[in-house]
């Protein structure tokens, strides 16, 4: 039989130090580094023609982490903002307020590609992981690749170089492309470019319009004497609506098809209306993809926002999720930064996409899908390429 001690003051007392006593050998900055939060740096645009994919991905992402307990690693989170406003000219400025001025232990975003450039110059100098949660600049995943450069999103060149192929299939072989003068524009148009004239297409002429420009009409009217069979664009926010409503008001899509990255249809179709219908894009997302992950997804997004999910979301999303696997894997570990690279590199995630895991260069390899807007909706008409892998061209770790 087991006699039990009664507990007494003088036990409960002795116990009580004796506890007291162990808390006190623990390393001071273990305890704290338990209850310090973890500060994640986000740099969108909050203000100007991207605003709104902006907010999409902020608040994406941080849904993400809240699905997750609200921590990354059983460790509090603070999220540190700074509005980008798209301006190549800033980038530097806001990049080192988050990393030299915050000290964040994550940075991510942003939309704009001249942002991205700069931000991945300091990111690489400094070592902090990033986590390009839009934009595709082709460089940050090949030229400008490091260890502790992620990309939730896409390449440039992934979304636009299977519509080349597909246009060709389609009978259009004389095409114009139009965009803005800027590095995702030449990007898109190029990776257009080196998939359609492969496939046997000619491009009559390049147009390059003024960033943020959204004048088209002199444009339209060179398009419509040129007489291609098709047309290939990359707009995106409010450029994008502008360009849909003034290509069908100008009488050109009765006669002219109109193709384009998927930017160009999402998160734009409730302001598009009728002028988006028939347009047919590329990109490795839909909101009409029947998944079950994006089912909860798109679902859960309305819930919280009350806007529809897009792309955009998506990207934040995902972005939220790397962050949450690569910290469990640590237990919270900030200064764990090999582990956390090794841990985001090996990473497989649900995503509303599909299936999505990450390149030599650490840029995702993800299916294109083509779409068609159909009474207001990006409706999936297929698998334009599966599992496409950007070349990764000029990246040291390939």
């Amino acid at each position: 039989m087991t006699t039990r001690k009664t507990p007494t003051r003088r036990r409960f007392l002795s116990a009580a130090a004796g506890a007291g006593a162990a808390a006190s050998l623990l390393p001071a900055p273990f305890v704290l580094a338990q209850t310090a939060k973890v500060k994640v740096g986000i740099l969108l645009p909050y203000t100007g023609t991207y605003a709104s994919l902006g907010h999409n991905i902020t608040d994406a992402m941080i849904m993400a982490i809240e699905g997750a307990g609200g921590t990354l690693g059983g460790r509090p989170v603070e999220y540190v903002k700074v509005d980008s406003e798209a301006d190549p000219a800033k980038a530097a400025n806001n990049a080192n307020k988050l990393i030299a001025g915050e000290k964040v232990d994550f940075l991510t975003g942003p939309v704009h590609s001249g942002v991205a450039m700069a931000m991945v110059k300091i990111a690489r100098e400094e070592g902090t992981i990033t986590i390009v949660s839009n934009a595709g600049a082709d460089a940050v995943t090949r030229q400008m690749c490091a260890p502790n450069v992620f990309r939730t999103s896409f390449s440039n060149w992934q979304t636009c170089y299977p519509m080349g192929p597909e246009m060709v299939k389609r009978g259009h072989k004389k095409a114009v492309s139009i965009t803005w003068n800027y590095a995702a524009g030449h990007e898109m148009i190029g990776a257009f470019k080196e998939g359609y004239v492969k496939a046997g297409g000619q491009v009559a002429k390049e147009i390059l319009i003024p960033f943020p420009n959204i004048e088209f009409q002199a444009h339209l009217t060179e398009i419509a004497s040129l007489k291609p069979d098709a047309v290939f664009t990359f707009f995106s926010g409010g450029g994008a609506v502008k360009f849909m409503k003034d290509y069908d008001a100008a009488g050109l899509k009765k006669s002219i098809p109109l193709f384009g990255a998927g930017f160009l249809t999402d998160g734009t179709l409730q302001a598009a209306g009728p002028a988006g219908e028939g347009i047919i894009t590329t990109l490795h997302y839909a909101e009409s993809l029947a998944n079950p992950t994006n089912k909860r997804f798109t679902a859960a997004f309305k819930a919280k926002t009350g806007r529809p999910a897009d792309v955009f979301a998506v990207q934040g999303y995902d972005t939220g999720q790397l962050l949450v696997h690569a910290m469990k894997a640590v237990k919270g570990d900030v200064k764990a930064k090999k582990e956390i690279m090794a841990a985001m590199r090996a990473a497989k995630l649900d995503s509303p996409r599909g299936t999505m895991t990450f390149s030599k260069s650490q840029n995702p390899i993800q299916d294109i899908y083509l779409r068609e807007v159909k009474n207001g909706d990006n409706v999936v008409l297929g698998v334009a390429q599966k599992a496409v892998e950007d070349p990764g061209r000029g990246c040291g770790m390939t």
